[in-house]
């Protein structure tokens, strides 16, 4: 349990929020949301003590453990993986160093003996006899194989890394668990069983993440953090954001009347709830809106940019053909071969493999920045395409301004530029930013900008959401469910490739699984599964 009582956090003039009590309780998962800059992660820095606040307390229940997903990915290089995993719990991490400690020593004294006695009564109570093969236990379901165990942290990769430090966090059942965007760097599988181990967990634990699937599947309630205040709802994100949408659409309908708002709200919580309890997601354990009333339901602040995807012609029948595509990675390894496929008219198609390289190569071969090691790809005549590659990096080496930058990409006066920006979320002032400054997120809706310029027929985007906040992730999401012309993407974001896609291409070493379905249909048909074991051993 976490008990925050009068908290206030503030940085020079600059309020974020204050009189915050709150009280976390067991059992209960919740989703940290808010615009950027609100305050999410500043509010598990405060709880975690990395951060010290302007005014009040934080505390937990009495013996209670504090776990938390560090950010920090080189903290431990000159450590051990299966000694970082262990050393996520403390207090057993300790015992077993001053245990080694003593039975190091040639001898021991009588003082030696009673606290070597001390130490191992402690260390079984801790489970500290089955650490080492939960710690195992734990990588391996996070996709760290048994080799790289005993490695050195510093040998692995970042999304290795990440994993491990995945680890770390859920080692050993702490009873209060902080995370910082946990699905960063992971792969969808594996966010899949983070997710369902989360919904076993009765602890407390405070989320922040931009996935929306993930969000939904896990909490249980909700942390809105908007107007300066830090404020719970019971519920999921999409419960959150489906009834602040519809309180705005009501606030902007002066002329309804009260009591006409209070049954629309009524009757949308009741449409929800039964929603809720038909679904497969987690949540569906938990009693999400029982303690929900219609006054608790507002508009929120946040604002969603202006994303409007059109096209200059209508495509012909032919879009593209792939024939015996074969791609090779730097190391030799064979990122996919003998792939064939025909996209037809209006499809929205997601790419999938275990090896997210592959998705990129594919997309930099049919854009012709890449060769193909075999085989041979057809665009029809009628097709216009407008890309969104995964590394942005070349676009922004240059000291133009914003206006400038995006003028090179599309006709228009400076007026109709900014009028761009503008509905992407940059204000007045920003617009004359030199782009070699951006953030990752700034880029990334420059990137947007520029590919509705281009009003193409087929777009094709590689990991569209990177970068992106939820308000902008929610506006993209929308429009591409509405867009006329063809789609070709990889993402990581379940919710954005179960809502979009409804063909479903895995590119394998040994060729495709191709399936015109959901995402979700396809990650729980066990066909698929077994045909994917046969693809990929």
């Amino acid at each position: 349990m976490i008990t925050v009582t009068n908290l206030a956090i503030q940085f020079g003039k600059r309020v974020l929020y204050k009189d915050v009590n709150i009280k976390f309780t067991p059992g209960n998962i919740y989703g940290v949301i808010g615009a950027n800059g609100a305050g999410k992660s500043t509010l598990l820095r405060a709880i975690s003590g990395d951060l010290e606040p302007n005014k009040g307390t934080i505390e937990l229940g009495p013996g209670e453990r504090l776990s938390v997903l560090e950010q920090d990915h080189f903290k431990y290089d000159n450590v051990t993986v299966i000694n970082t995993v262990l050393m996520g719990h403390q207090p057993l991490w300790n015992n077993m160093q001053e245990r080694d400690a003593l039975y190091s020593k040639g001898e021991m004294t009588e003082e030696d003996g009673n606290r070597a006695a001390e130490l191992e009564e402690k260390f079984a109570e801790m489970d500290g006899w089955n650490a080492e093969s939960d710690a195992a236990q734990l990588l391996s379901n996070l996709g760290i194989k048994e080799d790289s165990h005993y490695k050195m942290m510093a040998e692995l990769s970042n999304n290795e890394k990440v994993r491990v430090m995945m680890a770390k966090a859920l080692f050993g059942n702490p009873d209060n668990l902080l995370l910082d965007e946990p699905t960063n760097d992971l792969d969808l599988d594996t966010v899949q069983w983070l997710e369902e181990y989360l919904s076993n967990v009765e602890q407390t634990v405070l989320v922040v993440s931009h996935d929306r699937h993930f969000l939904d599947a896990v909490s249980t309630q909700t942390v809105d953090i908007d107007f300066g205040k830090v404020t719970v709802f019971s519920g999921n994100y999409s419960f959150w954001y489906e009834s602040s949408q519809l309180a705005l659409r009501q606030a902007q309908n002066q002329k309804a009347k009260a009591e006409e708002k209070r049954k629309e709200l009524e009757e949308f919580i009741r449409r929800f709830s039964a929603n809720v309890a038909k679904s497969k997601q987690t949540t569906s354990r938990k009693k999400m809106l029982e303690k929900l009333n219609v006054e608790e339901i507002q508009p929120s602040t946040r604002k969603y940019p202006g994303i409007i995807f059109q096209m200059d012609r209508e495509p012909g029948n032919q879009i593209l053909e792939v024939e015996g595509l074969k791609a090779v990675d730097a190391d030799g390894t064979v990122l996919f071969d003998n792939v064939s496929f025909n996209i037809e008219k209006g499809q929205k198609t997601v790419f999938l493999s275990h090896n997210p390289k592959a998705m990129t190569a594919l997309f930099e071969i049919i854009n012709g920045n890449r060769e193909a090691d075999g085989g041979t790809y057809k665009w029809g005549i009628t097709i216009t395409t407008a890309y969104l590659p995964l590394d942005n990096t070349e676009f922004f080496q240059s000291d133009l301004n914003l206006v400038d930058w995006l003028s090179q990409y599309g006709p228009g006066n400076e007026v109709a530029m900014k009028g761009f920006l503008g509905r992407m979320l940059f204000k007045q002032e920003e617009v004359e930013k030199k782009v070699n400054v951006l953030s990752g997120g700034e880029k990334m809706r420059c990137m947007i900008a520029r590919m509705q310029l281009q009003n193409a027929n087929c777009l094709i985007l590689d990991t569209p959401t990177n970068h992106l906040d939820l308000e902008s992730i929610q506006a993209f999401n929308n429009n591409l469910i509405s867009f006329k012309g063809n789609i070709l993407f990889s993402s990581h974001d379940h919710e954005f490739i179960n809502t979009v896609a409804d063909r479903i291409i895995e590119l394998t070493p040994k060729g495709t699984i191709d399936k015109l379905m959901t995402y979700d249909d396809y990650i729980y048909d066990e066909q698929i599964k077994e045909q994917k074991t046969q693809m990929y051993s």
